[in-house]
């Protein structure tokens, strides 16, 4: 079911097999069910500053860190750059306006998935664009033992955001493997980018508004319509990928 998208990734990159030894997961829209209110708290902030972005454009800028997302909606309006200052005001708003939402609860499918993971052996690593700490925190609430803090890759730690592979690969980094002995799950488009161009095998899960063939566009090796669909496909996936090599 799965060998002709590892067979193709395996060909792209030179590799004669995958050897997963670490997940990479995204945060927002993989692990917590949090979009839907990131997506009305830009929209919020932004009118209240005279910036327009429309809730099913955060969706398609879900991701970035928060600074790249301001500045490419001031660019868009007003042709220069945001200064720092606006770039740290408007955030700090963008995150109480998100804490004032109820608090999100895990996606559906993404414990268990960490659950089968775990039990595996394979190390779960967290890259996310994010630098709220309020879900950071979260994480060893809501996924008990499955998240290490200096596995961890967030907003503070990178120069470059998603779609640059600079996440990506400093999550390989942190996981002590190759990029071929790990897989990344991306909900969003620029996250799915970032995550080919670190030369990981990507797996999109759609569990937003957006069509899927953005993120298949974007250059997903596989697609998921949910995370309970992953959950549910994780055994003969992780067979697929543990069996399928290059002659």
């Amino acid at each position: 079911m799965f060998e002709e998208s590892i067979t193709r990734y395996l060909e792209k990159h030179g590799h004669s097999k995958i050897q997963l030894k670490a997940i990479l997961f995204d945060m927002d829209g993989v692990l917590f069910n949090s979009m839907p209110y990131h997506a009305d708290a830009w929209h919020t902030v932004m009118e209240r500053h005279g910036l327009h972005l429309s809730r099913e454009e955060a969706y398609m800028h879900e991701g970035r860190t928060g600074a790249a997302t301001i500045n490419i909606v001031y660019q868009r309006q007003y042709g220069k750059d945001a200064t720092p200052e606006m770039i740290e005001n408007i955030y700090a708003e963008k995150s109480k306006e998100f804490n004032t939402h109820p608090e999100p609860e895990r996606m559906p499918g993404a414990w268990e998935t960490l659950q089968k993971v775990k039990t595996e052996g394979i190390t779960p690593v967290l890259v996310t664009g994010s630098g709220q700490h309020s879900l950071l925190n979260r994480l060893t609430h809501n996924f008990p033992g499955m998240f290490q803090r200096e596995r961890m890759v967030t907003a503070f730690d990178v120069k470059y955001g998603k779609p640059h592979p600079e996440p990506y690969l400093i999550g390989l980094e942190k996981a002590g493997v190759k990029a071929n002995e790990a897989i990344v799950v991306e909900n969003a488009p620029i996250g799915v980018q970032a995550g080919v161009a670190a030369g990981i095998f990507t797996i999109a899960v759609n569990t937003g508004p957006i069509d899927g063939q953005i993120l298949l566009d974007a250059g997903a090796d596989v697609l998921f319509p949910s995370m309970q669909a992953l959950n549910a496909n994780w055994e003969s996936l992780h067979t697929a990928l543990n069996l399928t090599e290059l002659p």
